[in-house]
């Protein structure tokens, strides 16, 4: 069977004409890829906790607050508009935001496509999109749709069109969506001034400065533009000052943080500039060509974003990838060609790459016999215990599977519960307005003043970072003394205030 199997394969891959491609086909491909591997997620309460986050954003919009102004998060707010907009059609829909996050990855990997025709064919540029939908769509918490898919999707469009056009409308188009990006994740500030900077020196290079300058003016105009509809609301509103705070200021703060080092990401950084100048050394990738120096500014510019970050976490990378793709594909296809006897494992091989997929198809088919339902997760079981046993739902607490809160249609105590860690990140309390100065005065204010009726952790995991010894033990010691522990569901543990 499996021999059967190959052989059709190997007819199909024989069969294909890859200059024969159009874009349609492409997108029909990357498609049809992306929902397939993350279409078992759609069904999940969440993947990352930074996506539950984003969720309550995106729903105190739609009730009518202004991102930073209800709740708040360490995010610029196209992050949030994102959720915000697909709320508002489509309800309270995992299935919805999960599904367009999906086709997001798809764009995102035929723009890079079509960075990676105007360089090299039209067969490295496909395996480059596909792969561009693995990395996106695996190895991580990235199943679910983060801050950095958006401004990834944004970005890649932006840079495509550079590579397209070369007159001062596609510019100015280009800056709107570069500030899309920007407003959607600040640290892709630096990858466009990489660019800026490299078509001034370009300019000045080739004796054509003057145009550089105009089209880079008309791209800064698209950018400015993007801002300026931003910060219009908050203009009208009255609230420019948390609008600049939550957006520039927290982010500084947040970056000098205790836990946060460039030296934790200098490894990281090196191994991958390594690479780019050995591959240019050796000539395996050709230095002289423009749009592989574009390219290279760009990866210099997100590293350099990282550093500054002080961590690089996995999702993080999902900015670097269509980047680092192109030029890797190029090199991997100057290597000596397969033999024939080895494809069916190279065809293997890539058919294992989704395991995490197929793990969660087993998963929800199994909730769906268990349970009746292919939803699941705490986040979504917790909840429905709650509801179903009358508990007190309008004082409550989350402090794990904070998707409950968006579940229930109720929002977290305080403006720094809004993500639970936050809570703990006393250097951006003075950017979202609060009221109370330390971490552990904001926790003992939610304990002791608010008095959560109902507060839901997880079963073995610290409620705060194991670090943070001090928070942890008071609030282990305050549950121990003014909670009883109502219903374990899964791994979550549902807690009832004792009168």
């Amino acid at each position: 069977m499996t021999k059967k199997l190959n052989t059709v394969v190997l007819k199909k891959l024989r069969s294909l004409r890859y200059e024969d491609l159009d874009w349609k086909t492409v997108l029909f491909i990357l498609v049809v890829l992306s929902v397939f591997i993350r279409f078992p997620f759609f069904f999940r309460d969440y993947v990352d906790r930074d996506e539950s986050t984003f969720i309550l954003m995106g729903q105190s919009w739609v009730n009518g607050h202004l991102p930073y102004t209800q709740l708040w998060d360490l995010k610029p707010p196209i992050t949030f508009l994102y959720f915000a907009i697909i709320i508002k059609i489509f309800g309270k829909s995992f299935f919805a935001i999960r599904f367009f996050g999906a086709f997001m990855v798809a764009i995102t990997s035929l723009f890079t496509y079509g960075i990676a025709t105007k360089i090299t064919s039209k067969k490295i540029a496909l395996w480059v999109g596909i792969f561009c939908v693995f990395f996106q769509s695996l190895f991580g918490s990235l199943q679910g749709v983060m801050s950095e898919h958006i401004c990834t999707f944004f970005f890649v469009a932006g840079l495509y069109i550079l590579f397209l056009k070369n007159d001062p409308k596609w510019f100015f188009t280009s800056g709107l969506l570069l500030g899309l990006s920007v407003m959607t994740k600040l640290n892709m500030a630096y990858p466009v001034l990489f660019i800026g900077f490299y078509f001034l020196w370009q300019g000045f290079y080739e004796n054509h400065a003057w145009k550089n300058i105009k089209n880079l003016v008309f791209m800064g105009l698209g950018f400015f533009m993007t801002i300026a509809f931003i910060v219009l609301p908050y203009y009208l509103q009255g609230d420019l000052q948390i609008w600049w705070e939550s957006i520039f200021e927290a982010p500084l703060a947040y970056s000098e943080g205790k836990f946060h080092s460039p030296l934790k990401t200098l490894p990281f950084a090196i191994i991958i500039l390594g690479l780019l100048i050995t591959g240019f050394t050796l000539k395996i990738i050709d230095w002289k060509d423009k749009k592989l120096q574009i390219l290279s500014v760009v990866i210099m510019g997100i590293l350099l974003s990282f550093m500054q970050a002080g961590k690089v976490n996995g999702h993080y990378l999902i900015q670097l990838y269509p980047f680092i793709l192109i030029p890797l594909g190029i090199a991997v296809a100057k290597l000596p060609p397969i033999q024939k006897k080895y494809i069916p494992v190279i065809v293997i091989l890539l058919v294992l790459i989704p395991m995490e997929s197929y793990l969660e198809y087993g998963n929800i088919i199994s909730n769906k016999i268990k349970k009746g339902t292919f939803f699941n997760g705490e986040g979504i079981e917790v909840p429905a215990y709650i509801t179903e046993h009358g508990l007190e739902t309008k004082n409550i607490f989350f402090t794990e599977y904070h998707i409950g809160y968006w579940v229930l249609d109720e929002t977290p105590p305080t403006k720094a519960a809004t993500h639970p860690s936050n809570i703990t990140r006393e250097e951006l309390f003075p950017y979202m307005d609060n009221p109370r100065e330390t971490g552990m005065e904001e926790l003992r204010y939610i304990m002791e003043v608010i008095q959560p009726k109902t507060l839901v952790a997880r079963k073995g995991k610290e409620i705060f970072d194991k670090k943070l010894v001090n928070y942890n033990t008071y609030i282990d010691e305050y549950l121990e003394k003014h909670y009883i522990l109502e219903a374990s569901v899964g791994r979550g543990l549902i807690y009832q205030r004792l009168e």
